[in-house]
């Protein structure tokens, strides 16, 4: 567990060779220390004398030793990120400098911050809640629009205000139904039984729909996993160079050239994709390229989105066996796009009499339908709409909440199972004393959400272990 009666400090900004650095110190002697080294260009001048959110300008003595000109900023607690007293220095960003302005913090009293310390600071001290805490940490990893959005939605509260909500109205009830145990010989009811049944019919529906919502906030937060699937030589490696721009994958004209599993991210529309190269579908003895294909079927029944890649050219009895072999791997919540590759290499004429899309819509059991050249890069637009038909960036825009975090996943299944015998308790008409017991469940699990559960080192050492040092 943190000492909040230490001083800690860090480098807050990336490693490596900057213009400039930002080293933070937090604690009841973080301003002393800084001032215990600071020379102002102004005489006389001390920091913990200036008022809160102002920056001085001066340099950092390592006895009479100047190491390096700083700005440095005063926060006083309790309004700053941790809550206590806080100095961010601004110094120059060799990686030298840092070591030696950090040495001379932790000579003077400071010492080295651990891994989401600041955070974990700003937790403990009121300044925010658990879940808040966490979005701080998939803020700094968002590698989209749309994770960062989902991450700014909860850093600032949404997600621990609809759970507040939920809790303060079950917290009225069971004070209502333990009050009745209080007057159990006078056989009384201060609690509206059929108002308590509205009541968890409405968190019950809510956290169901906080918990659907986890399949998006998971492939917002984490990229979609994309499966391209097909048989040899339809296109699949050359699909995957297109989308990415680079040859990540071999394109060869070779049948089985694809024997393992290639993987690579981008970003279409603020959305991280993460699309998958696979070893083409078909019967073979090569016991490298079997491996390859049993592979593909793995791929496709962990993937969110399934390309599947059909030539053309292809006889029907040939896209018959392909669309039966890939939709025998995918379940109902999986999205199925067909790409109708190689069309560059027919005439208008000819691809009029080849493709016929209500064919392809009967065979396949999907509308998501696109005809394109991964060599001649035509049609990728439309696949990529296709795509981002499958994420529900309303819920983004109108700033819903989404969960994305397993561990409130978890804890909210919890909660739901625990509501739910709520609801069974109510219609069999059982004791206070049980009911109310039950409704305590359903708040526990919640106030594992926020932290208020929370007690054990461990368990708060093992949520902030994964933050970057300095945050």
């Amino acid at each position: 567990m943190i000492n909040l009666e230490d001083t800690v400090v860090a480098v807050s900004t990336a490693q490596g060779m900057g213009a400039i650095a930002v080293i933070r110190l937090t604690g009841k002697q973080s301003i002393a220390i800084c001032d215990s080294v600071f020379k102002s260009i102004k005489k006389g001048k001390r920091l913990i004398d200036q008022a809160a959110n102002t920056v001085h300008f001066g340099s950092l003595v390592d006895d009479e030793t100047e190491l390096d000109e700083v700005l440095i900023t005063v926060f006083k607690g309790p309004h700053s990120f941790t809550g206590e007293d806080t100095a961010e220095v601004a110094c120059h960003g060799a990686p030298y400098i840092q070591q030696k302005v950090l040495e001379l913090f932790i000579k003077n009293g400071a010492k080295l911050a651990a891994p989401g310390e600041f955070t974990q600071r700003a937790f403990l001290n009121g300044k925010m809640d658990l879940s808040q805490a966490e979005a701080v940490a998939d803020l700094i990893a968002s590698r989209s629009e749309a994770a960062r959005r989902v991450a700014m939605q909860q850093m600032k509260g949404g997600f621990s205000q609809e759970l507040t909500h939920l809790r303060e109205r079950l917290l009225n009830f069971i004070s209502l139904v333990e009050l009745e145990l209080d007057f159990s010989e006078e056989d009384v009811e201060f609690a509206d039984r059929q108002q308590l049944v509205g009541l968890v019919n409405e968190i019950e529906t809510l956290l169901s729909k906080l918990i659907n919502s986890f399949q998006l906030g998971n492939a917002i937060k984490n990229g979609i996993p994309v499966a391209i699937v097909g048989h040899t030589n339809a296109g699949k490696s050359t699909l995957l160079n297109t989308i990415l721009q680079e040859d990540r994958a071999i394109v060869s004209d070779i049948h089985g050239t694809t024997r393992d599993v290639i993987e690579d991210t981008i970003n279409i529309q603020g959305i991280t994709f993460r699309f998958i190269d696979t070893a083409g579908i078909r019967k073979t003895t090569d016991e490298i390229e079997t491996i390859g294909i049993d592979r593909t079927f793995s791929k496709i029944e962990s993937a969110t989105i399934v390309i599947l890649m059909l030539d053309i050219n292809d006889p029907s009895e040939k896209i018959h066996e392909a669309i039966a072999d890939v939709k025998a791997k995918m379940n109902e919540d999986q999205k199925l796009i067909v790409a109708i590759n190689k069309v560059d290499l027919l005439s208008e004429e000819e691809i009029k009499e080849r493709y016929n899309k209500s064919t392809y819509q009967e065979l396949s059991g999907t509308d998501a339908i696109v005809t394109l050249s991964a060599k001649q890069q035509t049609g990728i637009e439309a696949l990529s709409e296709e795509l981002i038909k499958t994420v529900n960036l309303k819920a983004v825009d109108n700033d819903e909440v989404i969960v994305t975090n397993a561990r409130h996943y978890e804890a909210l299944q919890r909660s739901h199972e625990s509501i739910s015998r709520v609801a069974d308790g109510l219609q069999s008409g059982i004791s206070g004393d049980f009911l109310a017991q039950d409704i305590r469940e359903v708040l526990s699990h919640l106030a594992e959400i926020t932290g208020g559960e929370i007690q054990t080192d461990e368990v708060l050492g093992n949520i902030f272990k994964n933050f970057c040092i300095g945050k």
